[in-house]
């Protein structure tokens, strides 16, 4: 018989890979880890609701892609965290999988060894080795849920979740957000299109059934609760909307469409003009906005890394730049450390206040 093949014919191979009950047996969680993941969960929650009057800080890398550089940023963090505590809650940001407009490397568990090699598998213990050294700190950590099998692998160790610009307007994305136990916040789109995250927030909100993987590996039909825990992250479009203009806007459409006006502002990506140096601004007009009365700013994001800067990754790895990042431009740790102190005790009074 002829061989006229129909099915699967661009595709070179399939490999079975770990569970994710296997996986978590691999590093499994113990009394302090869930404590650090559910009270970050909680008080997260908490700060959406209004009751914890603080201003959210999602900070760090902007993609993870060296282990022991993370956990040296991790142990810094969880110092500083004790430091601004009064005004800042503060969460490092553990992005694993990045999105990419065409082509690139796209996160630690896809191509762990930078080369292209994609042993998923690695990626995956990688990243669930690392969220538990972080969970183990006390430190809570954020993730971007970007493709919708990864979360049940490692989501169980994530007390904020980030629905990036390139995925809110997606139905798969949605509908897995409508299942996940944490706060999260959908990025409005990469054009500056903002009613994509707030119809996002109202889709998300509603039960969901789709078909994913079940902890044993086993394909499932997932059928959710809807989570009323979101928020709308504002990154910037064709033009900076971190403004207090934009701000005022943003907290009206949200009104009109019968959803808390509570949002996010990330100082980087379109909002930084995609330049590392310029999230100081943005800091400070969110700074001047709190002190002025905004109440509807929880949270912000800050992409920040050991050192400023951002690098192309060579082909000898053996010239990588050690804690500097391999995808945006991200500020230094003493930058960090600075301009986070200073917005601690800026704003204190007023967080009290709000």
């Amino acid at each position: 018989m002829t061989d006229k093949r129909i099915e699967n014919i661009n595709v070179s191979a399939e490999q079975a890979i770990i569970t994710p009950n296997v996986l978590k047996n691999l590093y499994p969680l113990n009394e302090n880890i869930i404590k650090t993941v559910a009270d970050g969960q909680q008080t997260i929650k908490n700060i959406l609701s209004g009751e914890d009057k603080r201003l959210l800080v999602v900070v760090g890398p902007c993609s993870i892609h060296d282990i022991e550089a993370a956990k040296e940023y991790a142990n810094k963090l969880k110092k500083l965290a004790e430091e601004v505590k009064d005004s800042l809650y503060l969460v490092m940001r553990v992005y694993f999988e990045k999105p990419r407009t065409t082509v690139g490397w796209q996160g630690l568990i896809n191509d762990p060894f930078l080369d292209n090699s994609y042993e998923l598998e690695e990626g995956l213990k990688q990243a669930r080795e690392l969220l538990t050294y972080v969970a183990e700190l006390g430190l809570p950590v954020a993730g971007e849920a970007l493709d919708i099998v990864t979360p049940q692998y490692i989501q169980d160790l994530i007390s904020w979740t980030a629905i990036g610009a390139r995925t809110t307007e997606s139905q798969s994305h949605r509908k897995m957000a409508s299942g996940l136990s944490s706060v999260v916040g959908f990025k409005n789109g990469t054009d500056g299109n903002i009613d994509i995250a707030i119809n996002a927030l109202e889709s998300v909100a509603s039960p969901h059934n789709f078909i994913s993987i079940d902890p044993d590996g086993h394909v499932a039909v997932v059928r959710t609760k809807g989570n009323q825990y979101t928020h709308i992250i504002l990154r910037g479009g064709k033009m900076p909307n971190y403004d207090s203009a934009g701000v005022k806007d943003y907290e009206n459409r949200l009104d009109k469409a019968g959803l808390p006006k509570k949002l996010m502002i990330d100082c980087s990506h379109a909002n930084s003009l995609k330049n590392a140096s310029n999230q100081s601004k943005v800091l400070k007009s969110i700074e001047g906005q709190i002190k002025d009365g905004n109440k509807s700013i929880m949270g912000i994001m800050v992409e920040s890394n050991l050192f400023h800067g951002k690098q192309s990754i060579p082909a000898d790895l053996k010239m990588l730049k050690y804690g500097v990042s391999v995808t945006d431009d991200c500020i230094g740790w003493d930058e960090t450390e600075h301009e986070l102190k200073t917005l601690a005790t800026s704003i204190k009074q007023d967080i009290i206040n709000r």
